[in-house]
């Protein structure tokens, strides 16, 4: 059993690791967002982890180079997919848990003590 093996084997046990408890927080926590959360988790880290794996097991070969190439794709369209949903819900009028229709910025200006100025007042007269 070569070194390169050994690493392989951490990589796919920590893979399996994340989607094992990916697959736990799908199930056991609450509202969209969360859910989102540990789905992205799962199809980023916990598929990542097994590909690197699958890759210091395959050693240097064509395989290799196809399994590095799903990696960049898994890396760079998982993120935006999980961002684009989480839009569309936002969108929707589906809110994080705790999260008032009081926005974000209306909230800071509040626990920094300004003012909230209405937005009216800020366009020219004339």
């Amino acid at each position: 059993m070569s070194v390169l093996d050994i690493i392989g084997g951490a990589f796919l046990l920590t893979g399996c690791g994340f989607l094992l408890v990916g697959s736990i927080g799908l199930l056991r926590l609450h509202g969209f967002f969360a859910r989102l959360h540990a789905a992205s988790i799962i199809d980023t880290l916990g598929a990542g982890f097994l590909l690197i794996g699958l890759m210091c097991y395959g050693g240097f070969s064509l395989a290799t180079a196809k399994l590095a190439l799903i990696l960049i794709f898994l890396l760079l369209t998982t993120p935006t997919a999980a961002h684009a949903l989480a839009g569309a819900a936002h969108i929707m009028g589906i809110r994080p848990q705790g999260v008032t229709e009081e926005s974000g910025h209306e909230k800071l200006n509040h626990q920094q003590g300004i003012e909230s100025e209405d937005r009216s007042s800020n366009r020219p007269q004339g």
